[in-house]
């Protein structure tokens, strides 16, 4: 008998925090900041700034004309079902791999409700320095970008091997 080592699934809890992290606060901002108006919460450095995104990062196929919400939706279900898929191959102690997974997944999910139910992604946080602004952002869009950054880093530097 093969003896059964315990996957990474469960780190699957953390992609459903992001998910309701990701909507709640695009609840509170959709009934409480008013549409693509600066709200200063450190001045000269980071907004509020309720605006949408009907493409991918930095607005990539916004115009396109509506076919990119079917595809940025079936791309991300794609890339969170492969992932998931993955993690049930992962040892559940690979905090490496499995804690970048689930925040991509969680992130990618978050902005998959979203698109079905608004059409396009709504994005609240503004950072600037003087006139140069980085593009709107939201939560999930933070963890798609902490959980890529995690699969780079630890990929480019593994864990060492235990003897």
């Amino acid at each position: 008998m093969a003896k059964v080592t315990p996957n990474a699934l469960p780190w699957l809890v953390l992609s459903a925090v992001v998910i309701v992290l990701d909507q709640l606060t695009k609840y509170w901002v959709l009934t409480s900041l008013p549409e693509y108006t600066a709200i200063p919460v450190i001045d000269g450095f980071w907004n509020w700034y309720r605006t949408y995104n009907t493409g991918a990062a930095f607005s990539f196929l916004a115009d396109a004309g509506g076919w990119q919400k079917w595809f940025f939706t079936i791309l991300a279900i794609a890339i969170s079902g492969t992932l998931a898929w993955w993690l049930a191959k992962t040892p559940r102690r690979d905090w490496r791999t499995a804690l970048p997974f689930a925040l991509v997944i969680g992130g990618a999910l978050g902005n998959v409700i979203d698109r079905q139910i608004h059409g396009h992604v709504v994005d609240f946080i503004q950072w600037h320095w003087q006139d140069h602004y980085w593009p709107a952002f939201n939560l999930a869009d933070a963890a798609i970008v902490g959980g890529a950054i995690g699969i780079v880093l630890f990929g480019f530097f593994p864990a060492k091997k235990s003897k």
